[in-house]
């Protein structure tokens, strides 16, 4: 591939994408955010792809997923256990994370929607933009181990 080619993503929030030029690593990054549901952490993401990118290091990795927070193509859920967890998954939808062992699932239905927005605005003047919904507790299978 050509190396002056331009990064191949832009911002499904439409902001504006800064120009980079193509790095194999970069989008190796990307893609291993976007292809996997575990909302991985940086240190997960550097050992799944060191094998692939021997040079990679962890610092690239972190300046890598800040360029992507700004540009709008991962979100960050929550920081657990000490580690920032991101989503490559920007549709609208909720997290639930485990206070025992950390796991972060999906909550794909819709359970506050515009006229939550809406309200909010209304009654404290304020202007939303977005919302996020964070559910905490035990999954299911801590919950089994405690009972």
């Amino acid at each position: 591939m050509d190396s002056n080619a331009s990064f191949p993503f832009v911002s499904p929030k439409g902001k504006p994408v800064k120009k980079q030029n193509f790095s194999r690593k970069r989008q190796a990054i990307l893609e291993a955010i976007h292809s996997t549901c575990t909302h991985p952490t940086a240190e997960w993401i550097y050992q799944t792809l060191k094998p692939q990118f021997p040079d990679l290091s962890l610092g690239t990795v972190y300046r890598n997923i800040s360029s992507f927070k700004e540009q709008g193509l991962v979100v960050r859920v929550a920081t657990v256990n000490g580690q920032e967890r991101l989503d490559g998954n920007l549709s609208p939808h909720s997290h639930f994370i485990c206070d025992q062992c950390g796991a972060v699932v999906d909550i794909l239905e819709d359970l506050i929607n515009a006229s939550a927005d809406r309200k909010v605005t209304e009654q404290y003047g304020v202007c939303v933009t977005s919302h996020e919904v964070l559910f905490h507790g035990l999954c299911s299978a801590c919950s089994q181990k405690s009972c």
